[in-house]
């Protein structure tokens, strides 16, 4: 990640110099798209040390859930750029400028590799904040063809529109990427039940445990990437203190080998309390 930031935050620069000097909208996309990524980079990566801190007292989680508000920040960064590269593209279409081509080719080359050599850093990483990241990456080397594309329209037919016209399409692909990260990082914040986890499938389960009759207030969500957390109330019929641990073994094992929820915490109760409707 911290290769994938130096590369990016060097295309950036020779990107928005080469994009003012061409006058060209497309390769001014593509920078405005690097510079999220340089935040973005740097963001995952001030939340990755975060993450490895130890939990303590006081965050008993440790630091995890920062990667998720990092790639929340992330995702935003994207919708707010495109917003402003649309609207630029908008007055480009009314008032259309003259690009020099050539540079503007040699320029969106350039990027393109340094994207392609990012994303390849970026790629072997499967946590939301990395994903976040490769997410704006991968968007910049849609960019970077995109404007190779138009710079060859362009040399072809001296239209002078296709140049904003292919920024809005780029903008129209990340904003999907950006609107998907952003629902995944908001349910996470909300705690809603992981799209891989099927809810009636661990209720059915932990049900089928020997002695257990009922499970209820049953919880499942995600603490951070790759951290799911479970916790459950499992009715037992005359559970005794030997039997105990036997049933939440059974539960615990079904719960890792048949979901991979290793972090789970369940509370045996007899049939007489659950019907008190102690929590």
């Amino acid at each position: 990640m911290m290769a994938a930031l130096l590369l990016t935050c060097l295309i950036a620069v020779v990107e928005a110099v080469g994009g003012w000097l061409t006058h060209s909208l497309a390769l001014l996309s593509d920078a405005g798209h690097m510079w999220t990524d340089v935040s973005a980079l740097g963001l995952a990566l001030l939340a990755a040390w975060f993450a490895g801190r130890p939990a303590n007292r006081k965050r008993t989680y440790g630091y995890v859930r920062l990667e998720i508000l990092s790639a929340l920040v992330n995702g935003v960064l994207l919708l707010a750029i495109t917003v402003f590269i649309v609207v630029e593209a908008l007055e480009r279409l009314k008032h259309p400028a003259q690009v020099h081509l050539g540079p503007m080719a040699v320029v969106a080359t350039i990027g393109l590799a340094a994207n392609l050599v990012a994303m390849a850093f970026l790629h072997s990483g499967h946590s939301l904040n990395t994903r976040s990241a490769f997410l704006h990456v991968l968007g910049d080397a849609l960019s970077s063809v995109g404007v190779l594309v138009g710079a060859g329209v362009m040399a072809f037919t001296g239209w002078a529109w296709v140049d904003p016209v292919i920024s809005m399409g780029i903008s129209a692909v990340v904003v999907v990427g950006g609107w998907r990260l952003l629902r995944e990082a908001v349910d996470v914040l909300l705690e809603t039940v992981p799209p891989h986890v099927d809810m009636d499938g661990v209720e059915k389960a932990l049900e089928c445990i020997p002695r257990v009759t009922a499970v209820h207030d049953l919880h499942i969500w995600t603490v951070g990437s790759g951290m799911v957390a479970l916790s459950a109330h499992l009715v037992v019929d005359e559970p005794s203190a030997c039997e105990n641990d036997t049933i939440l073994a059974a539960a615990k094992r079904a719960l890792v080998e048949r979901f991979g929820i290793d972090h789970s915490t369940l509370q045996i109760e007899s049939r007489g309390y659950a019907g008190t409707g102690a929590g």
